[in-house]
């Protein structure tokens, strides 16, 4: 039997997909013991845009909530998304900073790290890979899935060749905009099966409505772990829904073991909450329609949100077609890097600002200049030379491995937050998102004091209006 496993997204990319990763853990934690009885292969509960959010936006530790998941999930694995050298923020960090996070992730209850480049460049991969090696960790190196010039099954069965021998025990195709067409899957994993011995997982979304259609045609080309959602917060630009799936699979030799019965609570669970975020506008119904302009764009459903708020914020709305057709233009400029955290923002901001300012790179934003010049790593086409000098005048072009130029951090973070540390954890919070940080601190204290103070009153009888 080729038994298939299922990856549950629900506690990460599915509400990272629909509602900007707004889910609290006081939501996930009433479901989470009926979610570790289901057989699934890995709950994806961590990582990603969780991290900023928790801090940002919901005055939540994700050092806490990974905790807190840990505790309740005792049978199956927590898997998280790593940015390689970016770890979960926007920028390249030291070495010292990046084995420090795999360790305390480890160390907080993650299994398995999904650990991927946004330039599919192996070396922003070598500590991420290393470091989780170190601390007993399963490394799933994930290939970012663009389609372009350069991006043939040769192209794809190379890199999967090299992360196997960096040490990956898994390899994901991270299809993060919805492109991985059904019978594309079908070839790609069938080549990625003769080229590594290590399990086959595919990710991808719903974005462009094929989703459903390209994991089942990986299952058959032999994929031995897809991604889904469960149905309540699937489609749209989340995953295909895991019921579906299971119900497809039933009887036959990929039979899932899941057993639609039991999903049943998960599903009655999550519809209130899907409920509740349309009730507060947190669901916009935009993200749920099938949009096949993905396919021609290329623009995954986080950096679509991004580029029509950017043009809002600019009274530019209507601008929204130019941008989208400028998107291509600007991506190849820059060597057609895979569009993902950070390379999509990236590109669709620039594309903006060529749209708005009524004229191509008349502004270029610090982060074009970066990802020109080679600070985020290789791009897979050479960018044009006249190109380069135009975006970065006479800026020696980065060649190296871009953290090779970073000196360790760890040590100056912790002095500069020394008054407010409570946990080991902190500085890596600190070295992300510094000023969200530094905010979400300053809270922190704020409610342990007034907690201390309503639990002295209450011990002295003192009753507070």
């Amino acid at each position: 039997m080729a038994q298939v496993k299922i990856t549950e997204t629900v506690l990460r990319d599915s509400h990272q997909s629909l509602v900007a990763t707004r889910m609290t853990t006081e939501e996930m934690l009433p479901i989470l013991a009926a979610l570790d009885k289901i057989g699934y292969h890995s709950l994806e509960a961590w990582g990603g845009a969780t991290f900023d959010s928790c801090l940002r936006f919901l005055n939540e530790d994700p050092w806490e909530r990974l905790r807190k998941i840990r505790a309740e999930v005792k049978n199956t694995k927590l898997q998280m998304l790593f940015r390689g050298q970016n770890i979960l923020g926007y920028r390249h960090y030291p070495d010292d900073v990046v084995e420090y996070f795999v360790q305390k992730s480890i160390a907080n209850g993650i299994d398995i790290l999904r650990i991927f480049d946004a330039l599919n460049d192996a070396r922003n991969l070598e500590t991420a890979i290393n470091a989780t090696k170190k601390e007993g960790g399963h490394v799933q190196a994930a290939i970012s899935y663009t389609t372009g010039p350069v991006y043939t099954l040769e192209y794809f069965t190379n890199y999967a060749k090299t992360l196997e021998n960096m040490g990956a025990d898994s390899i994901c195709i991270k299809d993060m905009a919805g492109l991985l067409k059904p019978y594309d899957a079908y070839e790609l994993v069938k080549a990625l099966k003769e080229t590594v011995a290590v399990p086959i997982q595919v990710h991808t979304h719903y974005t462009s409505g094929l989703a459903s259609m390209t994991l089942l045609k990986s299952i058959e080309a032999g994929a031995d772990i897809v991604d889904t959602a469960i149905s309540p917060m699937a489609l749209g630009t989340s995953q295909p829904p895991t019921e579906s799936l299971v119900a497809t699979l039933a009887g036959t030799e990929y039979d899932t073991g899941i057993k639609l019965e039991e999903l049943d609570a998960i599903t009655k669970y999550f519809t209130p909450i899907r409920e509740r975020y349309l009730a507060r506008g947190l669901l916009d119904p935009k993200m749920l329609k099938v949009d096949v302009n993905a396919l021609i764009y290329q623009v995954p459903g986080g950096m679509l949100s991004n580029l029509v708020s950017q043009l809002k914020q600019a009274g530019k709305s209507d601008k929204l077609n130019e941008v989208l057709e400028e998107v291509p233009r600007v991506r190849a400029d820059a060597g057609y890097p895979p569009l993902v955290t950070p390379s999509s923002q990236i590109v669709g901001t620039q594309a903006v600002f060529n749209v708005i300012g009524g004229e191509r790179y008349k502004m270029v934003t610090k982060e074009f200049k970066g990802l020109v010049q080679g600070q985020y790593g290789k791009a897979p086409v050479a960018i044009d030379e006249d190109f380069a000098k135009k975006i970065i005048g006479d800026a020696e072009r980065i060649t190296s491995r871009p953290a090779d130029a970073l000196a360790p951090e760890l040590d100056s973070l912790r002095e500069k937050i020394k008054p407010y540390i409570e946990q080991d954890e902190d500085v890596l919070s600190y070295a992300l998102f510094e000023q969200v940080a530094l905010k979400f601190f300053e809270y922190r204290k704020a409610k342990k004091y007034a907690l201390d103070a309503d639990n002295a009153d209450a011990a002295l009888g003192v009753h507070t209006v």
